[in-house]
Formats: C-alpha cells, sequence, structure tokens
C-alpha cells in the first residue's frame, strides 16, 4: 500500500514535469527572425575540424554563403595536413575567393581536448572583437549571422557607459575581474537538430535531441537563468574570452561549451538563446555508437550538474506510470498510466515538429517510450562509470570535468 502511494506520487510529479516541460517550449518563439538587420558587427567564426563525410561540404558551404552585411572572417583548423577535410575546404576557399578565410594546421595539439585546443590556436589569429564557435557538423541558413548576433545589440548600445551596479559580491578574486551587470550578454547559443536520423538508431536519439533537449533547456531556464551553453554554435567577445583565461583553460575539459557558458554566467554574464535553429547532419551510425553517445552525453552532464541530473529521473513519464501499474493493478491506475504515455507521446511528437517544422518522424511515435526506458539504463551506468569514448579515443573523466586519455 505504501508503494503503491509513493509510485502514485512519482507518476503524478512525472506527468507534471512533463507538461511543464511541453508548456515552457511553446512558450519558446521559436523560428522567429530578426526583424532588423542593421545590427552587423563584423565577425570571426572559429571552426574545429576533424575528418569528412558526405554533408561536410554543404555543412561549411553554409556559412560561406552567408547573407550578412557585417565582415567575417572563417578560422578552420586541422590537427594534420593530411586530414581529408582540408580538400574540402581548400575548394570551398578557392570558390568563395572574396571570403578572408584560413586553414590552419595545428601541429601541436597539447591538451586532451583536441577540439580546445584547436581553438585555443584560432583564438590568436582572430581580426574580431566577436568570434563565433562552431561545430563542425553544423549548417545554418543564409540568414544566420544576422539572427545569432541580435542579442549583442543591447550590449553594443551601452558600449561607453558604466556599467550599472549588479547585487553581490562586486569583484571575483578567482579570475581578478570586476563582475559586469548581469543584463550584459556575455554570449550566445542556439538550439540545434539532429537533421538525418536515417537509421532506427539515430531515430532514438532523435527524441533525445529533438524533443527533449531543447525543451529541457527552457525549462530549466523558467526556474533560474542559464549558467551553461550550448555547443552546436556560439557567440561570445574576445573581451569576455580573455576574462576566462581564453580556450586554453578549456583544453583538459570534456565539455567545453557548458565550461565556458557556466564560467561567464560566474562572472555575472548573461547565456542568451537565439531562436533559429541550427542542423547538425551526421553519418549513418548504429545502435552502439548512439549508445556511446548518450552515454557519454549522460557521463558528461552527471560531473557537470551531478544533483540536477540525478533527479532528472523524476521526470520520465513512462518509467513512473509503468512501475506504479506493476505495484497496484488497478483499472484506475492502469488507466492513468494509459493517459501519462499517451500525453508523453503526444509531447515528443509535437516538439519535435515544432523544432524540425517537418513530420517525417511521425511513424517513430512507438520508440517515445523505448527511449524513456533505455534512458533509465544510460541513467543508472552515468552513475557506475567515468570512462567515456569520444572520436574514437578512450578517455577517463575527472570529477571536476576534464579528461585523461585511457
Amino acid at each position: 500500500m505504501i508503494l503503491s502511494l509513493i509510485l502514485g506520487c512519482l507518476a503524478c510529479l512525472s506527468l507534471t514535469l512533463l507538461l511543464w516541460q511541453w508548456v515552457a517550449a511553446l512558450r519558446f518563439p521559436l523560428h522567429q527572425r530578426a526583424g532588423d538587420n542593421s545590427f552587423a558587427p563584423a565577425v570571426t567564426l572559429l571552426k574545429p575540424l576533424k575528418e569528412c563525410d558526405p554533408s561536410t561540404e554543404d555543412c561549411l558551404r553554409s556559412w560561406f554563403t552567408q547573407q550578412y552585411a557585417g565582415g567575417m572572417q572563417f578560422l578552420f583548423a586541422v590537427a594534420s595536413a593530411e586530414d581529408p577535410v582540408c580538400e574540402v575546404v581548400r575548394r570551398l576557399m578557392n570558390e568563395y575567393r572574396h571570403r578572408d578565410a584560413q586553414l590552419v594546421v595545428c601541429s601541436a595539439v597539447p591538451g586532451a581536448n583536441a577540439k580546445a585546443s584547436k581553438l585555443a590556436e584560432l583564438e590568436k589569429l582572430a581580426q574580431y572583437e566577436v568570434l563565433i564557435i562552431s561545430d563542425a557538423d553544423v549548417q545554418v541558413p543564409p540568414d544566420f549571422l544576422t539572427n545569432v548576433v541580435a542579442p549583442l545589440r543591447a550590449e553594443d548600445g551601452r558600449a561607453g557607459s558604466p556599467l550599472p551596479a549588479v547585487s553581490g559580491p562586486a569583484h571575483d578574486g578567482a579570475h581578478g575581474v570586476t563582475r559586469p551587470a548581469s543584463q550584459t550578454v556575455g554570449l550566445v547559443s542556439c538550439f540545434y537538430r539532429l537533421a538525418n536520423p536515417t537509421t532506427l538508431a539515430m531515430q532514438w536519439e532523435a527524441i533525445a535531441v529533438n524533443a527533449d533537449f531543447w525543451s529541457q533547456v527552457l525549462q530549466s531556464q523558467s526556474l533560474k537563468p542559464l549558467d551553461f551553453a550550448l555547443g552546436a554554435v556560439m557567440v561570445t567577445r574576445r573581451r569576455h574570452l580573455d576574462e576566462i583565461g581564453g580556450f586554453k583553460s578549456l583544453a583538459e575539459c570534456l565539455a567545453d561549451d557548458y565550461q565556458l557558458g557556466n564560467r561567464l554566467a560566474r562572472l555575472g554574464y548573461r547565456i542568451a538563446l537565439c531562436t533559429v535553429v541550427v542542423q547538425c547532419w551526421d553519418p549513418p551510425v548504429t545502435w552502439g555508437s548512439v549508445w556511446k553517445h548518450q552515454l557519454r552525453w549522460a557521463r558528461t552532464i552527471r560531473v557537470c550538474r551531478p544533483a540536477p541530473y540525478f533527479f532528472s529521473i523524476l521526470s520520465n513519464a513512462t518509467l513512473w506510470p509503468l512501475l506504479w501499474f506493476v505495484a497496484n493493478p488497478a483499472k484506475s491506475v492502469l488507466l492513468f498510466a494509459c493517459a501519462a504515455w499517451g500525453a508523453r507521446v503526444l509531447a515528443a511528437t509535437h516538439l519535435q515538429t515544432r523544432l524540425a517544422q517537418s513530420r517525417g518522424h511521425w511513424l517513430f511515435f512507438w520508440l517515445v517510450p523505448v527511449k524513456d526506458l533505455l534512458q533509465v539504463v544510460i541513467w543508472f551506468c552515468a552513475f557506475t562509470g567515468n570512462r567515456i569514448e569520444w572520436r574514437r579515443q578512450r578517455y577517463r573523466l575527472r570529477r571536476d570535468g576534464t579528461l585523461i586519455k585511457a
């Protein structure tokens, strides 16, 4: 009786959290475009690359074809001149000769995080104050730059004027800098979607990315300001980056995107979300590859945000109604469980439709409860080990989020 009561409360809580997450996502002005394109500061794109696949050229081309009024500099980094992606970059640079673009070979990659180490090298070559950091597999719409820099306009409008006072400590001893006003945008992130789930395993992962992740971020933001960044595309200013020690300070961290946003947030800067969604294109992968990716993601979040990740299991609207029904197979419990499962499938399907602006995933609605139950296993495994696999290299994850090659 007591067990049934506890599981019933957890089932009701999971449904409440699901509805809250759904509403938070519905309130966000997703896909809304900036009405004024007059704000166009010069930008430098920092793009670390490794190897290529059939979608790489189209993803990179989407940056070369940006319709942007401001200056643009493109910096691409590779670890070896023999990397096949070099030929793709050179071909695009030759095709778009009018663009200020450079391919940089970073022969020495000192940190365990090769991406952050490459960014540290590119940072030295950046000509402009506004820096854009983007993953290799990201494809953007033609008006993306105009929209992603828009949140920085307010800060530019105050340029030259003293920053208003902020509550709390005015000085951060760890970094030796004065805290800025919390209204100052220190970094802009944007949501991303898995654009080509070509295998059943990728359809499963698409539920995690295209339905759950972005709506959970907005749910978190409804409680408190964001204190982390989303790594597909990030926009910041050189002076903000300098305050945290540049990318070299992130060279040993697994979640360089989280650390970049978190360190800026701890200095008092605001993390803004762009309303435009970018696309991530991945080659077809197997269940094993997707499992390793999800486990790496889970262990990363567990290290970065241990308490929120531990309690995230409470929002599993498939698990708790199922356990309640197993403990108490009454007709009323079954009706509640079916209603909860129906709401979960409907919410996930609708959220994917809203983010992706397509209905191709509707045939895979049955994967939603499967994803939720497999997520329980991933959640458990996140706390039972500290080893991950990233780009075919094995690492051990320290408690502070830094990496050691295994």
